[in-house]
Protein backbone atom coordinates (compact mmCIF):
# COMPACT_ATOMS: atom_id res chain seq x y z
CA UNK A 1 0.00 0.00 0.00
CA UNK A 2 1.30 3.37 -0.91
CA UNK A 3 2.69 5.66 2.20
CA UNK A 4 3.96 8.68 3.12
CA UNK A 5 6.21 9.70 6.34
CA UNK A 6 4.92 5.70 7.36
CA UNK A 7 1.23 6.26 7.19
CA UNK A 8 -1.27 4.97 4.38
CA UNK A 9 -1.75 7.53 1.34
CA UNK A 10 -5.25 7.75 1.46
CA UNK A 11 -5.03 8.68 5.03
CA UNK A 12 -2.61 11.86 4.18
CA UNK A 13 -4.58 12.68 1.00
CA UNK A 14 -7.84 13.00 1.88
CA UNK A 15 -7.95 15.84 4.43
CA UNK A 16 -6.63 18.28 2.30
CA UNK A 17 -8.71 17.34 -0.27
CA UNK A 18 -11.79 17.47 1.50
CA UNK A 19 -10.55 21.09 2.51
CA UNK A 20 -10.39 21.88 -0.80
CA UNK A 21 -13.58 20.36 -1.94
CA UNK A 22 -15.07 22.75 0.64
CA UNK A 23 -12.86 26.18 -0.68
CA UNK A 24 -14.84 24.82 -4.27
CA UNK A 25 -18.15 24.54 -3.03
CA UNK A 26 -18.70 26.97 0.03
CA UNK A 27 -21.78 29.19 -0.66
CA UNK A 28 -22.53 27.40 -3.52
CA UNK A 29 -26.26 25.25 -4.45
CA UNK A 30 -25.33 22.20 -4.67
CA UNK A 31 -26.60 19.78 -7.75
CA UNK A 32 -26.76 16.12 -8.11
CA UNK A 33 -22.91 15.34 -8.74
CA UNK A 34 -21.88 18.10 -5.98
CA UNK A 35 -24.17 16.83 -3.37
CA UNK A 36 -22.83 12.78 -4.60
CA UNK A 37 -18.85 13.88 -4.17
CA UNK A 38 -19.81 16.23 -1.08
CA UNK A 39 -20.99 13.19 1.26
CA UNK A 40 -18.48 10.82 0.11
CA UNK A 41 -15.93 13.26 0.57
CA UNK A 42 -17.25 13.67 4.26
CA UNK A 43 -18.07 9.94 5.18
CA UNK A 44 -14.06 9.57 4.15
CA UNK A 45 -13.19 12.48 6.05
CA UNK A 46 -15.23 11.43 9.01
CA UNK A 47 -13.45 7.62 9.02
CA UNK A 48 -10.17 9.38 8.10
CA UNK A 49 -10.18 11.90 11.20
CA UNK A 50 -10.86 8.75 13.55
CA UNK A 51 -7.90 7.11 11.23
CA UNK A 52 -5.51 9.81 12.98
CA UNK A 53 -7.26 10.01 16.47
CA UNK A 54 -6.88 6.06 16.66
CA UNK A 55 -3.01 6.24 15.53
CA UNK A 56 -2.74 9.33 18.01
CA UNK A 57 -4.37 6.72 20.42
CA UNK A 58 -1.48 4.15 19.82
CA UNK A 59 1.04 6.80 20.75
CA UNK A 60 -0.32 8.05 24.30
CA UNK A 61 -1.63 4.44 25.03
CA UNK A 62 -4.53 3.24 27.30
CA UNK A 63 -6.93 4.87 28.33
CA UNK A 64 -5.99 7.69 26.79
CA UNK A 65 -6.48 6.49 23.39
CA UNK A 66 -10.00 5.93 24.02
CA UNK A 67 -10.54 9.76 25.04
CA UNK A 68 -8.83 10.75 21.80
CA UNK A 69 -11.35 8.75 19.92
CA UNK A 70 -14.40 9.84 21.79
CA UNK A 71 -13.09 13.59 21.92
CA UNK A 72 -12.36 13.64 17.70
CA UNK A 73 -16.20 11.85 17.59
CA UNK A 74 -17.88 14.46 19.82
CA UNK A 75 -16.15 17.34 18.37
CA UNK A 76 -17.57 15.73 14.54
CA UNK A 77 -20.97 15.45 16.25
CA UNK A 78 -21.50 19.14 17.57
CA UNK A 79 -20.03 20.60 14.04
CA UNK A 80 -22.74 18.83 12.66
CA UNK A 81 -25.49 19.73 15.15
CA UNK A 82 -24.51 23.06 15.20
CA UNK A 83 -24.24 23.74 11.22
CA UNK A 84 -27.90 22.18 11.01
CA UNK A 85 -29.35 24.01 14.13
CA UNK A 86 -27.93 27.77 12.12
CA UNK A 87 -30.07 26.41 9.43
CA UNK A 88 -33.86 26.91 9.07
CA UNK A 89 -36.29 23.63 8.91
CA UNK A 90 -38.50 21.55 10.94
CA UNK A 91 -36.94 19.89 14.15
CA UNK A 92 -34.03 22.43 14.39
CA UNK A 93 -35.14 23.19 18.10
CA UNK A 94 -35.05 19.64 18.93
CA UNK A 95 -32.13 18.41 16.98
CA UNK A 96 -29.30 18.14 19.82
CA UNK A 97 -32.12 16.14 22.04
CA UNK A 98 -32.74 13.62 19.13
CA UNK A 99 -28.97 13.33 18.37
CA UNK A 100 -27.87 13.11 21.78
CA UNK A 101 -30.55 10.29 23.07
CA UNK A 102 -29.44 8.38 19.79
CA UNK A 103 -26.33 8.61 20.76
CA UNK A 104 -26.77 7.08 24.09
CA UNK A 105 -29.03 4.53 22.50
CA UNK A 106 -26.51 3.62 19.63
CA UNK A 107 -23.57 2.98 22.14
CA UNK A 108 -25.59 1.89 25.37
CA UNK A 109 -27.14 -1.02 23.24
CA UNK A 110 -25.89 -0.98 19.29
CA UNK A 111 -22.41 -0.71 20.05
CA UNK A 112 -22.28 -2.41 23.29
CA UNK A 113 -24.69 -5.62 22.14
CA UNK A 114 -22.44 -6.18 18.68
CA UNK A 115 -19.62 -6.18 20.65
CA UNK A 116 -20.17 -8.48 23.60
CA UNK A 117 -21.97 -10.61 20.84
CA UNK A 118 -18.83 -10.64 18.63
CA UNK A 119 -16.76 -11.00 21.53
CA UNK A 120 -18.39 -13.78 23.01
CA UNK A 121 -18.81 -15.60 20.16
CA UNK A 122 -15.36 -15.57 19.35
CA UNK A 123 -14.01 -15.70 23.23
CA UNK A 124 -17.16 -17.42 25.00
CA UNK A 125 -17.05 -15.10 27.89
CA UNK A 126 -15.82 -11.64 27.90
CA UNK A 127 -14.40 -9.95 31.05
CA UNK A 128 -14.31 -6.04 31.79
CA UNK A 129 -13.45 -3.79 35.07
CA UNK A 130 -16.79 -3.55 37.21
CA UNK A 131 -15.02 -0.47 38.84
CA UNK A 132 -14.47 1.34 35.28
CA UNK A 133 -17.43 0.22 33.59
CA UNK A 134 -19.76 0.91 36.58
CA UNK A 135 -18.43 4.62 37.03
CA UNK A 136 -18.75 5.50 33.93
CA UNK A 137 -22.07 3.87 33.89
CA UNK A 138 -22.94 6.02 36.91
CA UNK A 139 -22.03 9.52 35.12
CA UNK A 140 -24.10 8.39 32.21
CA UNK A 141 -27.22 7.80 34.07
CA UNK A 142 -26.50 11.05 35.96
CA UNK A 143 -26.35 13.08 32.51
CA UNK A 144 -28.95 12.09 30.67
CA UNK A 145 -31.65 12.12 33.16
CA UNK A 146 -30.02 15.81 33.77
CA UNK A 147 -29.69 16.81 30.03
CA UNK A 148 -32.78 14.62 28.66
CA UNK A 149 -35.67 13.78 31.15
CA UNK A 150 -35.82 16.93 34.12
CA UNK A 151 -36.90 19.19 31.34
CA UNK A 152 -40.09 17.00 30.84
CA UNK A 153 -40.94 17.77 34.51
CA UNK A 154 -39.38 21.14 35.45
CA UNK A 155 -42.50 23.55 35.70
CA UNK A 156 -40.56 27.12 35.30
CA UNK A 157 -41.43 27.10 31.40
CA UNK A 158 -44.28 25.85 29.32
CA UNK A 159 -43.10 22.24 27.45
CA UNK A 160 -40.13 20.25 27.54
CA UNK A 161 -37.53 22.90 28.16
CA UNK A 162 -35.08 24.88 30.59
CA UNK A 163 -35.42 28.24 31.16
CA UNK A 164 -31.78 30.40 31.07
CA UNK A 165 -31.04 29.37 35.19
CA UNK A 166 -31.59 25.87 34.61
CA UNK A 167 -29.86 25.37 31.15
CA UNK A 168 -27.16 26.76 32.97
CA UNK A 169 -26.89 24.38 35.70
CA UNK A 170 -27.69 21.82 33.14
CA UNK A 171 -24.74 23.21 30.65
CA UNK A 172 -21.95 23.77 33.91
CA UNK A 173 -23.20 20.51 35.47
CA UNK A 174 -22.72 18.25 32.43
CA UNK A 175 -18.91 20.12 32.02
CA UNK A 176 -17.87 19.31 35.57
CA UNK A 177 -19.20 15.62 35.70
CA UNK A 178 -17.18 15.15 31.99
CA UNK A 179 -14.28 16.47 33.68
CA UNK A 180 -14.05 14.94 36.65
CA UNK A 181 -14.35 11.57 35.20
CA UNK A 182 -11.58 12.43 32.56
CA UNK A 183 -9.61 12.95 35.42
CA UNK A 184 -10.24 9.39 37.04
CA UNK A 185 -10.32 7.82 33.92
CA UNK A 186 -6.93 9.59 33.17
CA UNK A 187 -5.26 10.26 36.30
CA UNK A 188 -6.56 9.38 39.84
CA UNK A 189 -8.05 5.33 39.05
CA UNK A 190 -6.44 4.98 35.80
CA UNK A 191 -5.79 1.49 36.42
CA UNK A 192 -9.69 0.97 36.61
CA UNK A 193 -9.96 1.15 32.92
CA UNK A 194 -7.13 -0.70 31.41
CA UNK A 195 -7.97 -4.14 29.69
CA UNK A 196 -8.03 -7.13 31.84
CA UNK A 197 -6.76 -10.72 30.41
CA UNK A 198 -4.80 -11.99 27.68
CA UNK A 199 -5.02 -10.55 24.40
CA UNK A 200 -5.95 -11.91 20.59
CA UNK A 201 -2.38 -11.18 19.40
CA UNK A 202 -3.69 -11.84 15.61
CA UNK A 203 -3.63 -8.15 14.70
CA UNK A 204 -0.42 -5.80 14.72
CA UNK A 205 0.51 -3.56 17.16
CA UNK A 206 2.61 -0.93 15.01
CA UNK A 207 3.19 2.43 17.44
CA UNK A 208 3.49 5.08 15.70
CA UNK A 209 6.78 7.32 15.91
CA UNK A 210 6.52 10.61 17.27
CA UNK A 211 6.89 12.37 13.87
CA UNK A 212 3.80 10.11 13.07
CA UNK A 213 1.81 11.19 15.40
CA UNK A 214 1.87 14.86 15.17
CA UNK A 215 1.40 14.28 11.38
CA UNK A 216 -1.69 12.24 12.52
CA UNK A 217 -2.47 15.23 14.88
CA UNK A 218 -1.93 17.82 12.01
CA UNK A 219 -4.08 15.72 9.57
CA UNK A 220 -6.80 14.79 12.24
CA UNK A 221 -7.71 18.65 12.63
CA UNK A 222 -7.47 19.32 8.74
CA UNK A 223 -10.42 16.33 8.66
CA UNK A 224 -12.61 17.89 11.31
CA UNK A 225 -12.45 21.26 9.45
CA UNK A 226 -13.54 19.25 6.01
CA UNK A 227 -15.91 17.67 8.22
CA UNK A 228 -17.12 21.05 9.71
CA UNK A 229 -18.08 22.60 6.55
CA UNK A 230 -19.34 19.84 4.26
CA UNK A 231 -21.62 19.30 7.13
CA UNK A 232 -23.13 23.16 6.67
CA UNK A 233 -22.81 22.23 2.90
CA UNK A 234 -25.18 19.04 3.18
CA UNK A 235 -27.22 19.86 6.46
CA UNK A 236 -30.15 20.89 4.22
CA UNK A 237 -30.00 17.72 1.82
CA UNK A 238 -30.18 15.73 5.21
CA UNK A 239 -33.53 17.57 6.29
CA UNK A 240 -34.93 17.55 2.84
CA UNK A 241 -34.40 13.50 2.57
CA UNK A 242 -35.64 12.83 5.84
CA UNK A 243 -38.74 15.05 4.56
CA UNK A 244 -39.11 13.24 1.50
CA UNK A 245 -39.25 9.64 2.81
CA UNK A 246 -41.95 10.68 5.15
CA UNK A 247 -40.17 10.32 8.42
CA UNK A 248 -40.31 12.38 11.57
CA UNK A 249 -38.09 14.69 11.60
CA UNK A 250 -36.50 12.78 14.89
CA UNK A 251 -34.95 10.62 12.10
CA UNK A 252 -32.45 13.63 11.61
CA UNK A 253 -30.60 13.09 14.35
CA UNK A 254 -30.32 9.06 14.64
CA UNK A 255 -28.82 9.84 11.13
CA UNK A 256 -26.07 12.26 11.90
CA UNK A 257 -25.77 9.83 15.17
CA UNK A 258 -25.07 6.32 12.89
CA UNK A 259 -22.96 8.42 10.83
CA UNK A 260 -20.32 9.67 13.17
CA UNK A 261 -20.27 6.77 15.14
CA UNK A 262 -19.74 4.25 12.49
CA UNK A 263 -15.59 4.57 12.54
CA UNK A 264 -15.44 4.23 16.58
CA UNK A 265 -17.87 1.51 16.44
CA UNK A 266 -15.75 -0.18 13.84
CA UNK A 267 -12.75 0.17 16.14
CA UNK A 268 -14.69 -0.85 19.61
CA UNK A 269 -15.37 -4.21 17.44
CA UNK A 270 -11.87 -4.83 16.65
CA UNK A 271 -11.08 -4.45 20.46
CA UNK A 272 -13.63 -6.72 21.37
CA UNK A 273 -12.40 -9.35 18.59
CA UNK A 274 -9.01 -9.23 20.26
CA UNK A 275 -10.65 -9.86 23.92
CA UNK A 276 -10.27 -6.25 25.10
CA UNK A 277 -13.74 -5.57 26.15
CA UNK A 278 -12.68 -2.91 28.22
CA UNK A 279 -11.14 -1.07 25.38
CA UNK A 280 -14.92 -1.71 23.62
CA UNK A 281 -17.06 -0.58 26.73
CA UNK A 282 -14.33 2.39 27.14
CA UNK A 283 -14.96 4.01 23.40
CA UNK A 284 -18.82 2.92 23.87
CA UNK A 285 -19.51 4.71 27.16
CA UNK A 286 -16.97 7.59 26.61
CA UNK A 287 -18.63 8.09 23.49
CA UNK A 288 -22.68 8.89 25.24
CA UNK A 289 -20.43 10.53 28.17
CA UNK A 290 -18.55 13.12 25.60
CA UNK A 291 -21.57 13.81 23.80
CA UNK A 292 -23.48 14.83 26.58
CA UNK A 293 -20.68 16.68 28.20
CA UNK A 294 -20.13 18.63 25.70
CA UNK A 295 -22.69 18.72 23.20
CA UNK A 296 -25.14 19.90 25.46
CA UNK A 297 -23.24 22.65 26.89
CA UNK A 298 -22.00 24.22 23.15
CA UNK A 299 -25.53 23.95 22.16
CA UNK A 300 -27.22 25.49 24.80
CA UNK A 301 -24.18 28.13 24.25
CA UNK A 302 -25.33 28.45 20.80
CA UNK A 303 -29.19 28.84 21.84
CA UNK A 304 -28.17 31.73 24.03
CA UNK A 305 -26.10 33.29 21.79
CA UNK A 306 -28.36 33.12 19.05
CA UNK A 307 -31.95 33.16 20.73
CA UNK A 308 -32.92 30.07 19.05
CA UNK A 309 -35.20 27.51 21.23
CA UNK A 310 -34.12 24.62 22.55
CA UNK A 311 -36.51 21.36 23.57
CA UNK A 312 -34.31 18.91 25.72
CA UNK A 313 -37.19 16.85 27.31
CA UNK A 314 -37.94 13.39 26.33
CA UNK A 315 -41.50 12.31 25.03
CA UNK A 316 -42.39 9.54 27.23
CA UNK A 317 -41.85 6.70 24.94
CA UNK A 318 -38.34 7.48 24.83
CA UNK A 319 -38.16 8.12 28.48
CA UNK A 320 -39.52 4.32 29.00
CA UNK A 321 -36.55 3.46 26.13
CA UNK A 322 -33.97 5.29 28.08
CA UNK A 323 -34.75 3.95 31.56
CA UNK A 324 -35.45 0.46 30.29
CA UNK A 325 -31.53 0.90 28.66
CA UNK A 326 -30.08 2.29 31.74
CA UNK A 327 -31.07 -0.84 33.85
CA UNK A 328 -30.55 -3.57 31.79
CA UNK A 329 -26.92 -1.62 31.21
CA UNK A 330 -26.56 -1.63 34.89
CA UNK A 331 -27.13 -5.44 34.83
CA UNK A 332 -24.98 -6.13 32.22
CA UNK A 333 -21.88 -4.37 33.67
CA UNK A 334 -22.34 -5.62 37.30
CA UNK A 335 -20.63 -8.65 37.07
CA UNK A 336 -17.30 -7.88 35.20
CA UNK A 337 -18.63 -10.65 32.91
CA UNK A 338 -21.01 -11.15 29.80
CA UNK A 339 -21.92 -13.85 27.60
CA UNK A 340 -23.76 -13.63 23.94
CA UNK A 341 -27.32 -13.35 25.98
CA UNK A 342 -26.59 -10.38 27.02
CA UNK A 343 -25.15 -9.33 23.62
CA UNK A 344 -28.38 -10.26 22.21
CA UNK A 345 -30.67 -8.47 24.63
CA UNK A 346 -29.11 -4.94 24.04
CA UNK A 347 -29.13 -5.40 20.31
CA UNK A 348 -33.14 -5.96 20.82
CA UNK A 349 -33.26 -2.59 22.52
CA UNK A 350 -31.44 -1.25 19.66
CA UNK A 351 -34.07 -2.63 17.37
CA UNK A 352 -36.99 -1.57 19.15
CA UNK A 353 -35.61 1.78 19.50
CA UNK A 354 -34.53 1.91 15.17
CA UNK A 355 -38.40 0.72 15.11
CA UNK A 356 -40.18 2.92 17.12
CA UNK A 357 -38.15 5.74 15.28
CA UNK A 358 -39.82 5.14 12.26
CA UNK A 359 -42.96 3.71 13.54
CA UNK A 360 -43.70 6.17 17.06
Amino acid sequence: MPAFLGLPLWSVATPPAGCALLAVLFGETLGAASLAVSSIVLVASVLVAVFHAEAIAHRVGEPFGTLVLALAVTIIEVALIVSIMLSEGPGVDTLARDTVFATVMIVCNGVVGICLLTGAMRHHTVAFRVEGTGSALSVLVALTMLSLVLPEFTTSTSGPTYNLSQLLFAALSSLLLYGVFVFVQTVRHRDQFMPVGPADTGEGSHVPTAGQAWLSLGLLLAALVAVVGLAKLLSPSIQGGVAAIGAPPTVVGIAIALMVLMPETIAALRAAARNRMQISLNLALGSGLATIGLTIPAVAFVSYLLDKPLTLGLDPKDIVLLAVTLLVSAITLAGGRATVLQGAVHLVLFAAFLFLAFVP
